[in-house]
Protein backbone atom coordinates (compact mmCIF):
# COMPACT_ATOMS: atom_id res chain seq x y z
CA UNK A 1 0.00 0.00 0.00
CA UNK A 2 1.58 3.23 -1.12
CA UNK A 3 0.97 6.11 1.05
CA UNK A 4 2.44 9.75 1.26
CA UNK A 5 3.85 12.28 3.47
CA UNK A 6 2.67 16.06 3.33
CA UNK A 7 4.83 18.59 1.60
CA UNK A 8 6.96 20.56 4.19
CA UNK A 9 8.53 23.90 3.95
CA UNK A 10 11.67 24.28 5.79
CA UNK A 11 12.74 27.76 6.27
CA UNK A 12 16.60 28.32 5.60
CA UNK A 13 18.60 31.35 6.39
CA UNK A 14 20.49 32.78 3.09
CA UNK A 15 23.30 32.12 4.10
CA UNK A 16 23.09 29.05 5.58
CA UNK A 17 26.69 27.62 4.58
CA UNK A 18 27.70 29.85 7.88
CA UNK A 19 24.90 28.76 9.36
CA UNK A 20 24.67 25.43 12.09
CA UNK A 21 21.38 25.64 14.07
CA UNK A 22 19.23 23.20 15.68
CA UNK A 23 17.68 20.49 13.49
CA UNK A 24 14.32 21.21 11.89
CA UNK A 25 11.27 18.67 12.53
CA UNK A 26 8.07 18.48 11.15
CA UNK A 27 4.41 17.68 13.02
CA UNK A 28 3.83 14.38 13.43
CA UNK A 29 2.07 12.51 10.50
CA UNK A 30 0.11 9.16 10.52
CA UNK A 31 1.36 6.85 7.15
CA UNK A 32 0.30 2.92 7.34
CA UNK A 33 -1.08 2.47 10.82
CA UNK A 34 2.33 4.52 11.90
CA UNK A 35 2.59 7.99 13.57
CA UNK A 36 6.39 9.72 11.55
CA UNK A 37 8.46 12.99 11.27
CA UNK A 38 10.50 14.10 9.06
CA UNK A 39 14.09 15.58 10.58
CA UNK A 40 15.83 18.39 8.76
CA UNK A 41 19.46 19.62 9.75
CA UNK A 42 20.40 22.29 7.10
CA UNK A 43 24.34 22.27 8.28
CA UNK A 44 24.51 17.87 8.46
CA UNK A 45 23.87 16.11 11.61
CA UNK A 46 27.94 15.49 11.65
CA UNK A 47 29.72 16.99 8.49
CA UNK A 48 29.10 20.68 8.69
CA UNK A 49 29.20 20.35 4.33
CA UNK A 50 26.06 18.62 3.50
CA UNK A 51 22.18 18.97 4.44
CA UNK A 52 20.98 15.79 6.53
CA UNK A 53 17.57 14.41 5.57
CA UNK A 54 15.57 11.50 8.11
CA UNK A 55 12.21 10.43 8.76
CA UNK A 56 11.72 9.36 12.80
CA UNK A 57 9.39 6.80 13.53
CA UNK A 58 7.20 7.92 16.43
CA UNK A 59 5.28 4.99 17.34
CA UNK A 60 1.70 2.84 16.10
CA UNK A 61 -1.08 5.12 15.25
CA UNK A 62 -3.67 4.98 17.91
CA UNK A 63 -6.69 4.73 15.42
CA UNK A 64 -5.04 1.70 13.10
CA UNK A 65 -4.56 -2.27 14.62
CA UNK A 66 -1.81 -3.16 11.89
CA UNK A 67 -1.94 -6.82 10.72
CA UNK A 68 0.82 -8.89 9.81
CA UNK A 69 4.28 -7.42 8.65
CA UNK A 70 5.26 -3.71 8.47
CA UNK A 71 7.96 -2.74 6.20
CA UNK A 72 8.72 1.01 4.27
CA UNK A 73 10.55 2.94 2.22
CA UNK A 74 11.40 6.77 2.12
CA UNK A 75 12.04 8.92 -1.01
CA UNK A 76 13.10 12.80 -0.09
CA UNK A 77 12.92 15.37 -3.04
CA UNK A 78 14.36 18.64 -3.06
CA UNK A 79 11.75 20.76 -5.29
CA UNK A 80 12.93 23.68 -7.03
CA UNK A 81 10.64 26.81 -7.19
CA UNK A 82 7.99 25.51 -9.87
CA UNK A 83 7.61 22.67 -7.44
CA UNK A 84 8.84 19.95 -9.11
CA UNK A 85 11.29 17.51 -7.89
CA UNK A 86 15.30 18.41 -8.97
CA UNK A 87 17.22 15.89 -7.08
CA UNK A 88 15.75 13.01 -5.15
CA UNK A 89 16.99 9.74 -2.82
CA UNK A 90 15.63 6.76 -2.30
CA UNK A 91 15.97 4.27 0.72
CA UNK A 92 15.56 0.48 0.06
CA UNK A 93 12.23 -1.19 1.85
CA UNK A 94 13.01 -2.74 5.42
CA UNK A 95 11.18 -3.84 8.34
CA UNK A 96 10.22 -0.93 10.55
CA UNK A 97 12.24 -0.91 14.02
CA UNK A 98 11.40 0.84 16.89
CA UNK A 99 14.19 3.01 17.21
CA UNK A 100 13.15 6.65 16.97
CA UNK A 101 15.52 7.70 14.30
CA UNK A 102 14.35 5.17 11.68
CA UNK A 103 16.02 5.93 8.38
CA UNK A 104 17.39 8.75 6.13
CA UNK A 105 20.64 10.20 4.34
CA UNK A 106 23.50 11.82 6.27
CA UNK A 107 24.78 13.00 3.05
CA UNK A 108 21.73 13.99 1.52
CA UNK A 109 22.98 16.67 -0.55
CA UNK A 110 26.45 18.69 -0.31
CA UNK A 111 26.32 22.34 0.03
CA UNK A 112 28.44 22.35 -3.06
CA UNK A 113 25.84 20.63 -4.98
CA UNK A 114 22.88 22.95 -3.58
CA UNK A 115 21.76 25.62 -5.91
CA UNK A 116 20.15 28.24 -3.71
CA UNK A 117 18.83 29.87 -6.64
CA UNK A 118 17.07 27.15 -8.25
CA UNK A 119 16.40 25.46 -4.73
CA UNK A 120 15.44 28.54 -2.61
CA UNK A 121 12.40 30.26 -3.06
CA UNK A 122 11.74 33.33 -0.14
CA UNK A 123 14.59 31.80 1.80
CA UNK A 124 12.58 28.50 2.25
CA UNK A 125 13.81 24.77 1.41
CA UNK A 126 10.98 22.49 0.49
CA UNK A 127 11.29 19.26 0.66
CA UNK A 128 8.75 16.40 -0.39
CA UNK A 129 8.66 13.27 1.58
CA UNK A 130 7.09 9.97 -0.39
CA UNK A 131 6.81 7.15 2.74
CA UNK A 132 5.55 3.24 1.13
CA UNK A 133 4.32 1.18 3.95
CA UNK A 134 3.91 -2.74 3.10
CA UNK A 135 1.81 -4.45 4.87
CA UNK A 136 3.20 -8.20 4.66
CA UNK A 137 2.65 -12.35 5.74
CA UNK A 138 -1.04 -11.58 5.51
CA UNK A 139 -3.88 -11.48 3.11
CA UNK A 140 -5.59 -8.83 4.76
CA UNK A 141 -5.00 -5.22 3.89
CA UNK A 142 -5.49 -2.05 5.52
CA UNK A 143 -7.54 0.24 2.61
CA UNK A 144 -8.45 3.40 2.05
CA UNK A 145 -12.35 4.07 1.77
CA UNK A 146 -13.74 4.17 -1.83
CA UNK A 147 -14.23 7.99 -3.17
CA UNK A 148 -17.64 8.47 -4.42
CA UNK A 149 -17.20 10.14 -7.85
CA UNK A 150 -19.17 13.76 -7.82
CA UNK A 151 -21.32 12.62 -11.02
CA UNK A 152 -23.11 9.66 -12.07
CA UNK A 153 -20.90 7.21 -13.95
CA UNK A 154 -23.04 6.07 -16.80
CA UNK A 155 -21.65 2.45 -17.10
CA UNK A 156 -18.85 -0.19 -16.62
CA UNK A 157 -15.96 1.38 -18.57
CA UNK A 158 -16.55 4.69 -16.98
CA UNK A 159 -16.73 2.96 -13.44
CA UNK A 160 -13.42 1.05 -14.21
CA UNK A 161 -11.74 4.06 -15.30
CA UNK A 162 -12.79 5.97 -11.75
CA UNK A 163 -11.93 2.93 -9.80
CA UNK A 164 -8.25 2.66 -11.53
CA UNK A 165 -6.56 5.10 -8.60
CA UNK A 166 -7.51 6.84 -5.80
CA UNK A 167 -8.06 10.29 -7.23
CA UNK A 168 -4.67 12.20 -6.58
CA UNK A 169 -6.28 15.83 -7.58
CA UNK A 170 -8.52 18.28 -6.11
CA UNK A 171 -10.02 20.82 -8.08
CA UNK A 172 -11.47 23.99 -6.35
CA UNK A 173 -14.41 25.65 -8.76
CA UNK A 174 -16.75 28.44 -6.61
CA UNK A 175 -17.11 26.76 -3.39
CA UNK A 176 -17.02 23.15 -4.24
CA UNK A 177 -14.20 20.56 -4.30
CA UNK A 178 -14.03 18.07 -7.38
CA UNK A 179 -11.25 14.97 -6.84
CA UNK A 180 -10.21 13.50 -10.18
CA UNK A 181 -7.19 11.68 -11.70
CA UNK A 182 -4.30 13.41 -13.05
CA UNK A 183 -3.87 10.56 -15.43
CA UNK A 184 -7.66 11.02 -17.21
CA UNK A 185 -7.32 15.24 -16.79
CA UNK A 186 -4.06 14.80 -18.59
CA UNK A 187 -5.17 12.56 -21.51
CA UNK A 188 -8.63 13.93 -22.40
CA UNK A 189 -7.08 17.96 -22.13
CA UNK A 190 -3.78 19.53 -22.65
CA UNK A 191 -5.09 22.61 -21.03
CA UNK A 192 -5.32 20.47 -17.81
CA UNK A 193 -1.73 19.16 -18.67
CA UNK A 194 -0.19 22.16 -18.55
CA UNK A 195 -2.35 23.75 -15.66
CA UNK A 196 -1.57 20.45 -13.86
CA UNK A 197 2.10 20.56 -14.07
CA UNK A 198 2.04 24.37 -12.20
CA UNK A 199 -0.33 23.49 -9.65
CA UNK A 200 0.45 23.17 -5.75
CA UNK A 201 0.58 20.12 -3.97
CA UNK A 202 -0.83 19.22 -0.36
CA UNK A 203 -1.53 16.73 1.79
CA UNK A 204 -5.24 14.66 1.36
CA UNK A 205 -5.79 13.84 5.38
CA UNK A 206 -8.55 11.59 3.94
CA UNK A 207 -6.18 9.36 2.56
CA UNK A 208 -2.76 9.80 3.98
CA UNK A 209 -1.57 11.12 0.67
CA UNK A 210 -0.61 14.02 -1.41
CA UNK A 211 -2.96 15.63 -4.42
CA UNK A 212 -2.48 18.17 -6.83
CA UNK A 213 -4.44 21.16 -6.00
CA UNK A 214 -6.26 23.02 -9.06
CA UNK A 215 -8.45 26.15 -9.01
CA UNK A 216 -10.53 27.44 -11.84
CA UNK A 217 -11.64 30.93 -11.76
CA UNK A 218 -14.89 31.96 -13.40
CA UNK A 219 -16.72 29.07 -13.65
CA UNK A 220 -19.91 27.59 -11.57
CA UNK A 221 -19.40 24.35 -9.98
CA UNK A 222 -22.37 22.81 -11.65
CA UNK A 223 -20.97 23.84 -15.27
CA UNK A 224 -17.54 22.55 -14.06
CA UNK A 225 -19.43 19.11 -12.98
CA UNK A 226 -20.67 18.43 -16.21
CA UNK A 227 -17.58 18.61 -18.04
CA UNK A 228 -15.55 16.88 -15.64
CA UNK A 229 -18.18 14.05 -16.14
CA UNK A 230 -18.08 14.62 -19.59
CA UNK A 231 -14.25 13.90 -19.63
CA UNK A 232 -14.61 10.21 -17.51
CA UNK A 233 -17.67 9.33 -19.22
CA UNK A 234 -16.92 10.84 -23.09
CA UNK A 235 -20.56 11.31 -23.47
CA UNK A 236 -22.53 14.49 -23.65
CA UNK A 237 -24.38 16.05 -20.89
CA UNK A 238 -28.19 15.68 -20.24
CA UNK A 239 -30.67 17.18 -22.90
CA UNK A 240 -32.13 18.98 -20.09
CA UNK A 241 -29.26 20.26 -19.12
CA UNK A 242 -28.69 22.28 -22.40
CA UNK A 243 -32.45 23.30 -22.31
CA UNK A 244 -31.23 26.53 -20.31
CA UNK A 245 -28.94 28.72 -23.54
CA UNK A 246 -27.55 30.44 -20.48
CA UNK A 247 -26.12 26.72 -19.24
CA UNK A 248 -24.87 25.61 -23.07
CA UNK A 249 -23.38 28.75 -23.16
CA UNK A 250 -21.34 28.51 -20.10
CA UNK A 251 -20.35 24.87 -21.08
CA UNK A 252 -19.20 25.60 -24.76
CA UNK A 253 -17.20 28.20 -22.88
CA UNK A 254 -15.60 25.66 -20.84
CA UNK A 255 -15.18 22.88 -23.50
CA UNK A 256 -13.40 25.94 -25.70
CA UNK A 257 -11.19 26.84 -22.90
CA UNK A 258 -10.09 23.28 -21.91
CA UNK A 259 -10.03 21.76 -25.65
CA UNK A 260 -12.49 19.44 -25.64
CA UNK A 261 -13.84 19.55 -29.49
CA UNK A 262 -16.61 16.84 -29.16
CA UNK A 263 -18.61 18.87 -26.20
CA UNK A 264 -17.97 21.92 -27.92
CA UNK A 265 -19.83 20.81 -30.91
CA UNK A 266 -22.72 19.08 -28.56
CA UNK A 267 -23.21 22.76 -27.09
CA UNK A 268 -23.19 24.45 -30.08
CA UNK A 269 -26.00 22.05 -31.78
CA UNK A 270 -28.19 23.20 -28.39
CA UNK A 271 -27.39 26.52 -28.76
CA UNK A 272 -28.70 26.64 -32.61
CA UNK A 273 -31.86 25.57 -31.21
CA UNK A 274 -31.94 28.41 -29.19
CA UNK A 275 -30.89 31.07 -32.03
CA UNK A 276 -33.93 33.74 -32.21
CA UNK A 277 -34.89 37.44 -33.20
CA UNK A 278 -33.78 38.96 -29.71
CA UNK A 279 -30.74 36.38 -29.17
CA UNK A 280 -29.09 35.99 -32.35
CA UNK A 281 -26.66 39.14 -32.18
CA UNK A 282 -25.45 37.71 -28.86
CA UNK A 283 -25.43 33.99 -30.27
CA UNK A 284 -23.22 35.40 -33.10
CA UNK A 285 -20.85 37.15 -30.79
CA UNK A 286 -20.07 33.46 -28.78
CA UNK A 287 -19.66 32.10 -31.88
CA UNK A 288 -17.01 34.82 -33.49
CA UNK A 289 -15.21 34.51 -29.87
CA UNK A 290 -14.92 30.97 -29.22
CA UNK A 291 -14.52 29.80 -33.08
CA UNK A 292 -17.66 27.81 -33.82
CA UNK A 293 -18.31 27.05 -37.28
CA UNK A 294 -21.19 25.42 -37.08
CA UNK A 295 -23.16 27.64 -34.48
CA UNK A 296 -22.24 30.92 -36.68
CA UNK A 297 -23.16 28.68 -39.92
CA UNK A 298 -26.86 28.68 -38.50
CA UNK A 299 -26.45 32.11 -37.12
CA UNK A 300 -25.79 33.07 -40.55
CA UNK A 301 -28.61 31.51 -42.23
CA UNK A 302 -31.26 33.17 -39.81
CA UNK A 303 -30.22 36.60 -41.03
CA UNK A 304 -30.42 35.38 -44.40
CA UNK A 305 -33.75 35.53 -44.20
CA UNK A 306 -35.02 38.90 -45.52
CA UNK A 307 -37.91 38.66 -42.92
CA UNK A 308 -35.73 38.40 -40.01
CA UNK A 309 -32.44 40.21 -40.94
CA UNK A 310 -35.31 43.19 -41.54
CA UNK A 311 -36.69 42.23 -37.68
CA UNK A 312 -33.14 42.08 -36.65
CA UNK A 313 -31.72 45.41 -37.71
CA UNK A 314 -35.09 47.21 -36.42
CA UNK A 315 -34.28 46.07 -32.98
CA UNK A 316 -30.55 46.35 -32.67
CA UNK A 317 -29.28 48.34 -35.55
CA UNK A 318 -26.96 48.13 -37.80
CA UNK A 319 -24.14 49.78 -35.83
CA UNK A 320 -24.38 47.09 -32.82
CA UNK A 321 -24.91 43.94 -35.71
CA UNK A 322 -21.75 45.26 -36.72
CA UNK A 323 -20.08 44.74 -33.43
CA UNK A 324 -21.31 41.70 -33.68
CA UNK A 325 -19.97 40.45 -36.75
CA UNK A 326 -16.38 39.54 -38.55
CA UNK A 327 -16.05 41.86 -41.71
CA UNK A 328 -15.98 39.14 -43.97
CA UNK A 329 -20.20 38.18 -42.04
CA UNK A 330 -21.10 41.95 -42.28
CA UNK A 331 -19.98 41.97 -46.00
CA UNK A 332 -22.62 39.35 -46.62
CA UNK A 333 -25.15 40.91 -44.64
CA UNK A 334 -25.13 44.63 -46.74
CA UNK A 335 -25.13 43.08 -49.88
CA UNK A 336 -27.99 41.14 -48.76
CA UNK A 337 -29.35 44.23 -47.48
CA UNK A 338 -28.58 46.07 -50.95
CA UNK A 339 -29.91 43.38 -52.91
CA UNK A 340 -33.54 43.87 -50.96
CA UNK A 341 -33.30 47.80 -51.50
CA UNK A 342 -32.86 47.31 -55.21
Amino acid sequence: MNEFNKVRNMGVPEDFEHFRGPEMRSSTFAVGGHDWRVLCYPNGRWQEDHISLFIEYAGRHASQELIGDTMAKIQFSILNQALEPSYTKTTILQPIHGSREWDGFESFITHEDFDKEKHLKDDCLTILCDLTVVVTGTDERMEIPPVVPPFDLHGQLAEAIWNKGSPDVKIKVGGETFPAHQWILEARSPVFKADLSAASRIYDYDYNSTAQLLHVRDMNPHVFKALLQFIYTDSPPDTSLLEAASTAESLLVAADRYELEKLKLVCEEALCRHIGMGSVSDILTLAERHRCPVLKEACMRFLFSPANLETVMEMHGFEQLKKHCSSALLDLVVKKMTRQEK
